[in-house]
C-alpha cells in the first residue's frame, strides 16, 4: 500500500539532517509541555513568564547559530525550524527568541569588539540577560533613515537623545542595542551602540492595551542625554548595511515562524470538520471545506520548501536578500489566508480563546506590519529587479 504522505507531501523532514530533526523535535515537546497550557491565560493577561529565558537557553535556542560564547552553532535551518515550532504555539513567543537572537546578539557576535562579544554574549545566550532592539521611532518606521534619536561625541563616549517606540521587550531588557544618528548629520552617520538598564537618563515604559502579540511585552525606551562609554559602541558595524543585516535575519526567521502558526490553525479546523456532524454528515464532506484544506495544505508545503532552500542556501553561504523580501511577504499574507479561512471553517467557535485560531489571526495582523510590512518588501524586490528606486 502506497504512503499516503498528506502532511508533508514534498518529504521536506527527510531533507534534515539528524541534528534538524532532533533539534525540531526537542523544541516541539518543550513548547508541548513548558508553553502550549498556559498560553491562553497568558495571553489574557498580557504576561510574559521571566522564567523562560533560563529554559530557552538551557534549550540552545537563543544564538542558536553562533558557535562562540555558549551558542549551539546549528545550521541556519534549525534556527528556522525552531521558530516555526515557537510560532505553533504563539508569536510572542517566536517574537521574544528572535528579538535576543537575531537583533541583540546577532549585531554583538558581528559588529562588536572582543570585550563587548566576552561580556554580554555569555548572559544572552544562556538567557541569564534579555535584550531588545531599539530602531523604530514613532515616527520613523518603514522609513528608519528618518529617526530622530541622535548621539553626541564627548570625551567621555557618547550622549544619547530621542525615543524608540513598539519595541519588544523593552519594558523587561537588561540590554539595549540602540541605533542613532549623529547631531546635525545626516542619515549616512548611523552609529550602533550597547546600553544597560541602570544607565542614566535611559526610562522604558510598557504599551498596554495590545489586541496582538498581548504575551509579548512591548514598550518605549527614553534617552535622555544619556552617557554611553566609547567602549559601547558597536565598532565594526558598516552603516545601514548592518542595521538590515539584523533585520535580514530576523525576518528570515518570521517567515518560517508565520508557517508554524498556519499549520497550527490548519490542523486545528481540519479536526474540527471531521468531528463536526452537520445535515447528519462532517462538515468535511462538503466540497467547498476540501478546496480550503487542500489549499492550505499546497500553501504551507509550498511556503515550508521555499524556506527549506533558503535555509540551505544561506548554509552554504549564499545571499538570499530577495529571497527574504519574497518569503516575508509571501508566507506573512498566505498565513494569514490560511487562518482567516480556519476560522471561517469553523463559524462561531473559530472565535474562541478554546481553539487559538483567533488569537493567530490577531497575532499574525502585527506580524505582517513588523520587520517590513509588505508593500515595503515589494518595492524592495521592485528596485531590486529595476535598479530604480520608488522610495
Amino acid at each position: 500500500m502506497k504512503e499516503n504522505n498528506w502532511f508533508d507531501p514534498f518529504h521536506l523532514q527527510s531533507q534534515l539532517s539528524e541534528d534538524e530533526s532532533r533539534i525540531q523535535k526537542n523544541v516541539r515537546e518543550f513548547c508541548n509541555k513548558e508553553l502550549r497550557p498556559s498560553v491562553v491565560e497568558m495571553n489574557k493577561k498580557h504576561q510574559f513568564n521571566l522564567e523562560l529565558y533560563p529554559k530557552f537557553g538551557s534549550l540552545g535556542v537563543l544564538g542558536q547559530t553562533i558557535k562562540s560564547h555558549g551558542g549551539s552553532g546549528t545550521s541556519n535551518l534549525a534556527y528556522g525550524l525552531v521558530a516555526y515550532e515557537f510560532e505553533k504555539i504563539d508569536s510572542s513567543y517566536r517574537s521574544s527568541i528572535s528579538v535576543q537572537s537575531s537583533l541583540v546578539i546577532h549585531p554583538i557576535n558581528e559588529f562588536g569588539s572582543k570585550k563587548q562579544k566576552d561580556k554580554y554574549l555569555p548572559d544572552l545566550i544562556n538567557g541569564k540577560k534579555i535584550g531588545c532592539f531599539g530602531l523604530t521611532e514613532s515616527e520613523a518606521g518603514s522609513d528608519p533613515s528618518s529617526m530622530k534619536t541622535t548621539y553626541r561625541k564627548t570625551k567621555d563616549g557618547y550622549i544619547l537623545n530621542g525615543s524608540k517606540n513598539w519595541i519588544t521587550n523593552a519594558p523587561i531588557a537588561d540590554i539595549f542595542i540602540i541605533w542613532a544618528l549623529e547631531e546635525n548629520k545626516d542619515h549616512k552617520s548611523i552609529e550602533g551602540f550597547i546600553l544597560e538598564k541602570n544607565f542614566n537618563g535611559l526610562k522604558t515604559s510598557s504599551i498596554e492595551n495590545k489586541t496582538s502579540l498581548k504575551i509579548s511585552p512591548t514598550g518605549q525606551i527614553i534617552l535622555n542625554n544619556v552617557l554611553v562609554p566609547k567602549e559601547l559602541r558597536l565598532e565594526n558595524t558598516n552603516g545601514w548595511k548592518s542595521v538590515f543585516s539584523c533585520l535580514n535575519k530576523a525576518r528570515f526567521g518570521i517567515s518560517f515562524g508565520v508557517l508554524g502558526a498556519a499549520t497550527e490553525c490548519w490542523m486545528i479546523s481540519k479536526d474540527y470538520v471531521e468531528n463536526r456532524i452537520m445535515f447528519k454528515k462532517p462538515l468535511a464532506s462538503n466540497q467547498l471545506i476540501q478546496k480550503k484544506l487542500s489549499e492550505m495544505q499546497i500553501e504551507i508545503n509550498l511556503g515550508l520548501a521555499s524556506c527549506l532552500l533558503s535555509a540551505k542556501a544561506v548554509d552554504n553561504g549564499k545571499d538570499i536578500i530577495n529571497a527574504i523580501s519574497v518569503l516575508k511577504k509571501n508566507n506573512c499574507q498566505k498565513s494569514l489566508n490560511i487562518i482567516r479561512d480556519a476560522r471561517d471553517m469553523m463559524g462561531a467557535n473559530g472565535l474562541l480563546d478554546e481553539y487559538h485560531v483567533m488569537r493567530h489571526l490577531v497575532n499574525l495582523e502585527t506580524v505582517k506590519t513588523y520587520e517590513g510590512a509588505e508593500d515595503i518588501h515589494s518595492l524592495i524586490l521592485g528596485k531590486n529587479q529595476t535598479g530604480i528606486s520608488s522610495f
